[in-house]
C-alpha cells in the first residue's frame, strides 16, 4: 500500500492535468477554428477513439507489461502536447484531432491497464481499499481540475495550460517508472503468446467468462444503461441551470458538481475505512444494483424543479451511490483471474463509453422537444427499471442459495456474506 499510495499521488497530478486540459483545448479548438462544430467534432473523435481502444487495450494489458503501458501512454500523451505547443499556427488545427485519437486511445490503455493490475500490486484482499483511494486521488484532481482551469486560462493563457498538462504526464510517468511493482501474476508472461499467434484461441476467453459468469455480463450491461444516465444528466444540466438563473446560468452547475464530488468522495472513504473487516472483500452486486439504482432517482429529483437545498441534497446523495457503485463494480471485476481481467476491463471501458456517447446524442436530440426532467427522467428511469430487474434476480439466488437448493453452476454467487472464504484471485468466477 505504500508503493500503491505514491502511485496514486502521480495519477492523481495526471487526473488533474485531463480535467484542466478538457476546459482549456475545448475554449482553445474553438478559439483556433473559430467553429462550435469543430469543437464537437473533437470531443466525438475523442469519445469515439476510446470506444474503439476498449477492446485494443484489453489485448495489450492481456499480453504486455501493464506498468510500461502506462508509462508509455503518459509520455505519448506528453509529446502530443508538446508537439501541440511547438506546432506552427497553420497546422494546430489539424494537429487537434490527432490529439484527440491520441488522448482517446492512451486514456483508455492507462485506465484498464491500472484497474486490472490493482489486485497485483497491493493483493486481493487489499483491492477494495485501493480502489477507494484511487477513486478519491481521482475524484479531488477532478475539483481541482475544473476549479482552477478557469484561472489558468484567464491569467496564463492556453500555453501555460497545457504546459501544465504536457508536466503532469511527465511526472506521472516518473513516478511509475520509480516505484517497484509488480501488476500482472508471476506466470503471466506466458501470456506473450497471445500476441504472437494463438490470440484466435484465447480472444474469446472473456466472453467464454461472462458466459460462465452471466451476473459479470449483467453488470456490464447496467454501466452501459448508467453511461446512457449519465450523459443525460450532464447534457440537461447546463439547460435547466439557464432556465433556474439565466443571469447567472453557472451557479446551479457549480453548486450541483461540488456537492456531487463531495458525496462520491465521503462514500470512496467510507469504502476504504469499510473494507477488510470481517472478511469482507466489497459492497457485492446486491450493492451495486441498490446503488444505481438511488443514484438514478436521486438525478432524477435534481432537475425535478424543486427547492435549490432539495436539489443539493439529491446531488449530495447522487454522489455517494455513485461512488459505491463504482467501488462495488470495479472490486468485482477485479476478483476475475489476471489472464481475463485485462479483456473484461476492456470490454467494459468499450460499453461505458458507447452507452455514454449514445446518450449525449440521444439526449441532445429530445432536449430541443422536451423538457430537462422528462430527458433525464425517461433515460435515468431506464438505468432504475434495469438496475431493480438485476436486483430482483439476486434476491431470488439468494433465497435459493439459502434454501438450499442447487443452483447452476454458471450462476452461483461468487461472494456471500459473513462467508470469508471468497472466491480466490486465481479462481474463475463459480
Amino acid at each position: 500500500m505504500r508503493h500503491f499510495r505514491l502511485l496514486v499521488v502521480g495519477n492523481g497530478i495526471s487526473a488533474y492535468g485531463s480535467y484542466l486540459n478538457m476546459v482549456a483545448l475545448n475554449v482553445f479548438i474553438y478559439e483556433v477554428t473559430d467553429s462550435a462544430l469543430a469543437a464537437g467534432i473533437f470531443m466525438a473523435v475523442r469519445l469515439l477513439t476510446s470506444v474503439v481502444s476498449g477492446f485494443v487495450s484489453g489485448r495489450l494489458v492481456s499480453a504486455y507489461d501493464r506498468k510500461m503501458l502506462m508509462v508509455g501512454a503518459d509520455l505519448t500523451q506528453c509529446a502530443a502536447m508538446i508537439a501541440l505547443l511547438i506546432a506552427p499556427d497553420g497546422g494546430r488545427a489539424g494537429l487537434l484531432y490527432v490529439l484527440a485519437v491520441v488522448t482517446g486511445f492512451c486514456s483508455t490503455l492507462s485506465g484498464v491497464s491500472l484497474r486490472s493490475s490493482i489486485p497485483e500490486i497491493v493483493g486481493g484482499d487489499l483491492r477494495l481499499r485501493a480502489n477507494s483511494l484511487l477513486a478519491t486521488g481521482r475524484s479531488l484532481a477532478m475539483i481541482a481540475g475544473f476549479a482552477s482551469a478557469g484561472v489558468v486560462v484567464a491569467q496564463l493563457g492556453y500555453v501555460a495550460a497545457i504546459s501544465l498538462d504536457a508536466a503532469t504526464f511527465a511526472v506521472s510517468a516518473c513516478v511509475l517508472l520509480s516505484l517497484p511493482i509488480r501488476t500482472r501474476e508471476k506466470d503471466g508472461g506466458a501470456q506473450k503468446g497471445e500476441a504472437k499467434g494463438d490470440s484466435g484461441g484465447r480472444g474469446v476467453g472473456a466472453m467464454i467468462l461472462l458466459r460462465a459468469a452471466p451476473v459479470l455480463a449483467v453488470m456490464i450491461a447496467l454501466r452501459a444503461a448508467d453511461g446512457l444516465g449519465s450523459s443525460s444528466h450532464n447534457v440537461a444540466l447546463p439547460v435547466y441551470s439557464s432556465d433556474l438563473d439565466p443571469s447567472h446560468p453557472a451557479t446551479f452547475v457549480s453548486q450541483f458538481w461540488a456537492t456531487w464530488a463531495i458525496g462520491n468522495i465521503v462514500m470512496q472513504q467510507v469504502c476504504g475505512r469499510w473494507a477488510g473487516r470481517g472478511g469482507r472483500q466489497g459492497p457485492g452486486e446486491q450493492a451495486f444494483a441498490v446503488g444505481a439504482c438511488v443514484m438514478s432517482a436521486a438525478f432524477i429529483v435534481v432537475f425535478a424543479g424543486l427547492p435549490t437545498y432539495v436539489a443539493v441534497v439529491a446531488a449530495l446523495v447522487a454522489g455517494m451511490a455513485d461512488g459505491l457503485t463504482e467501488i462495488a463494480y470495479v472490486t468485482r471485476l477485479q476478483a476475475t483471474p489476471d489472464e481475463q481481467r485485462g479483456r473484461l476491463f476492456g470490454l467494459s471501458a468499450s460499453v461505458e463509453n458507447t452507452g455514454f456517447g449514445l446518450g449525449m446524442l440521444v439526449s441532445g436530440a429530445l432536449l430541443d422537444r422536451f423538457s430537462p426532467f422528462q430527458v433525464v427522467g425517461l433515460l435515468h428511469g431506464l438505468a432504475i427499471a434495469l438496475c431493480f430487474g438485476m436486483f430482483v434476480v439476486l434476491v431470488r439466488q439468494g433465497r435459493r442459495a439459502v434454501s438450499g437448493e442447487p443452483l447452476p453452476v454458471a450462476q452461483e454467487p461468487p461472494h456471500r456474506r459473513g462467508d470469508v472464504s471468497v472466491e480466490r484471485e486465481s479462481e474463475a468466477p463459480r
